[in-house]
């Protein structure tokens, strides 16, 4: 059952990656803006390949943004991790931000997972996340290989649970991701029950993030993971493709035109990842494209929106408990 709230809450995002990528990072730090701006919610972080270093990055960027919770707050988020997908190099995006400590040797950068235990079943937590919310009031972003969201529509039950629940699933199509699990990435697209949006690589190719802003729009804090994450990726100036960062902002503002959508139609899968098109017919998929003219409101909201400062949790009051917490401030 949804949690208990003032009226009906914004939106909320399953946000599903490889976290192989930089861009996967920064689409994380822009849902977390959009959240800032009370436009959506992040309910759900897991990662698309089974490596400890991936989910503990992911922790640390979503305690980064979201602080320690308060006694009335949700607890810490669970970061789900496949149990299947292939095992990635411990790269220096991942162990570059983990390994830094402060001046007592602690992290710098603190997280909850260490062990394969610190994690959950991603599908369990993607079905969950599904449940709690009202209905037509879920999305899902996708920025990795199939494997997790094809293991939710295995549960008995789940593809009717999406098609109530969720308006829209927003894909970042990296060639290499869909390739890496082709079975998983064909039957996403064959059975997913609502509106699915594709983002090709050329988008994020033609809308590279501005490493400029690294300096200036984040530099609010002199300890930001996403920072050292972005530097040990690449070293500046690097502006990183944007396929991730497409493909989140168009979930969370899908009315605000800023890619030109083709007719609705079929996508398939082809054998090198690539992607096809069948335009017409009952189906419900549709791709997206650069709209030249939309190019500098895209990186302006890239920008604005990744470089968040970190969001408060919001309390969320049953009834009696916040007439409760004002008795006890009193004292």
């Amino acid at each position: 059952m949804p949690q208990f709230q003032m009226g009906k809450p914004s939106v909320g995002v399953v946000y599903d990656c490889g976290m192989a990528s930089i861009d996967d990072a920064l689409a994380l730090a822009l849902l977390f803006g959009s959240q800032g701006k009370s436009e959506s919610r992040v309910i759900s972080v897991s990662v698309t390949k089974c490596n400890l270093k991936a989910a503990a990055f992911a922790d640390a960027l979503v305690r980064f943004y979201t602080g320690p919770p308060g006694p009335f707050g949700p607890a810490y988020m669970a970061i789900g991790m496949s149990t299947t997908g292939l095992m990635p190099e411990d790269t220096p995006m991942l162990t570059t931000p983990l390994a830094k400590t402060d001046a007592d040797g602690k992290p710098l950068y603190p997280r909850g997972v260490s062990k394969m235990n610190d994690t959950a079943d991603t599908s369990a937590l993607i079905r969950n996340a599904f449940s709690a919310q009202y209905d037509d009031n879920a999305l899902v972003v996708l920025s990795g290989p199939a494997t997790n969201l094809a293991h939710v529509l295995d549960m008995p039950g789940v593809k009717d649970l999406i098609a109530k629940k969720v308006r829209l699933l927003s894909v970042n199509a990296r060639e290499s991701d869909l390739k890496a699990d082709l079975a998983s990435a064909r039957r996403l697209f064959a059975e997913w029950p609502t509106p699915l949006f594709a983002v090709g690589p050329d988008v994020g190719a033609a809308l590279p993030f501005p490493s400029a802003s690294l300096d200036k729009e984040f530099a609010w804090t002199p300890n930001h993971p996403l920072v050292d994450a972005y530097r040990a990726y690449h070293a500046p100036p690097f502006d990183a493709p944007s396929g991730a960062l497409a493909a989140a902002l168009y979930a969370v503002r899908p009315g605000a035109g800023y890619f030109k959508e083709s007719d609705a139609g079929t996508i398939q899968v082809m054998d090198d990842g690539r992607l096809k098109l069948q335009a017409g017919g009952a189906g419900k998929h549709r791709q997206l494209t650069v709209d030249p003219a939309q190019k500098d409101r895209i990186l302006q909201a890239y920008v604005e929106l990744a470089s968040t400062k970190q969001v408060p949790r919001a309390p969320r009051f049953r009834p009696g408990q916040k007439k409760q917490a004002e008795e006890q401030k009193k004292q």
